[in-house]
């Protein structure tokens, strides 16, 4: 329903709609607390004033009124330099806040992008190169885990527990505050599927195997129920990822000595079980595997083509090396 104030009988007819809907009058200089929400993109007109400006930013659920982000943009000098454009900003913020990140759109990349399986490694050098915070920041955070709301169940170990996706930069970002919203999320992903926490940490742990063995979606239950038939028969899980994992390098490097080396507590040729932690960061994807693991009987899983990612399921040694083979072929064919 679209509403039209005229003249001065705007504000009370407003009123009026106020105490029937709930709604926040545009006219007074209301403001939210902060510090922001979910991501949103407002359309900046081209030759928009600042009271222009705050009625997108209004109507979006950006601000709380366009009062408030009026004096905001007049008390910053730098809002001339608020290009035309969509600008993404994040719901219920501050207008001071707002008015910051609009003058920033400029000249920041907001988006923060972590692709699933990405370890924690990975992860903070992708956030130092995007948000240009000091790797020290990062470095000097992860030393202490209760600072970024890191779980006790976690051990100190923050490997799984930085939840992959597209975060939205604030204009008061700290490393603490970007690793502290990372953990949040996965914490707040596990609760809402009720996992209990006494198993948060082993249900992370299996999922980045998942994750790293799995190119596609649906592979991963079948991952997940063969990793659970090896655990049940306490049998080697033999994931090169994990061994991989435990030596630093990639699993295109593993040589016979990695697979032999006992030192290496993520050698699961080595150590049955599961590794001491997690390998990586899974998606919601590969938690949800490990949580709905498919039926069958498997215990053996080959990808047989490197460049679809193919993958093969067995249920006893013989199937699995009739698959392996058909890899070393698909190898041989293409170098």
């Amino acid at each position: 329903m679209a509403l039209v104030l005229v003249g001065g009988s705007g504000y009370a007819v407003w009123t009026n709609l106020e105490s029937l809907t709930g709604l926040t009058n545009p006219l007074e200089s209301k403001d939210f607390a902060g510090p922001g929400g979910d991501p949103v993109d407002v359309e900046i007109p081209e030759g928009a004033t600042g009271t222009a400006m705050g009625e997108s930013l209004y109507e979006a659920g950006v601000v709380a009124s366009v009062s408030a982000f009026t004096k905001a943009f007049e008390a910053n000098s730098d809002s001339v330099l608020i290009r035309p454009g969509t600008h993404t900003m994040l719901e219920e913020m501050p207008a001071q806040d707002a008015v910051a990140l609009l003058v920033k759109n400029d000249t920041v990349d907001l988006r923060l992008t972590l692709p699933e399986g990405y370890t924690a490694d990975q992860i903070v050098e992708r956030a130092v190169q995007v948000t240009g915070l000091p790797a020290e920041d990062f470095e000097a955070a992860l030393k202490d885990p209760a600072e970024i709301g890191l779980p006790k169940e976690a051990d100190g170990e923050v490997e799984g527990w930085l939840y992959p996706d597209t975060y939205m930069l604030k204009p008061d970002e700290t490393a603490v505050t970007l690793l502290s919203r990372m953990v949040d999320r996965t914490t707040d992903m596990l609760g809402k599927k009720d996992v209990p926490a006494s198993d948060w940490q082993a249900v992370l742990t299996k999922a980045s195997l998942v994750e790293r063995e799995g190119l596609h979606a649906e592979d991963k239950p079948k991952i997940a129920r063969a990793i659970e038939n090896r655990l049940e028969d306490d049998t080697f899980l033999e994931i090169d990822a994990s061994v991989a994992y435990g030596a630093d390098k990639p699993g295109t490097e593993l040589t016979r000595d990695d697979l032999n080396d006992a030192k290496n507590r993520y050698n699961t040729y080595e150590h049955t079980g599961l590794p001491p932690g997690p390998i990586a960061n899974p998606g919601e994807v590969s938690i949800d595997a490990v949580l709905n693991p498919a039926p069958g009987a498997w215990k053996f899983w080959v990808t047989v083509n490197l460049d679809t990612g193919e993958t093969k399921f067995a249920e006893d040694f013989e199937e699995h090396q009739r698959n392996v083979q058909e890899l070393r072929a698909w190898q041989d064919e293409n170098g």
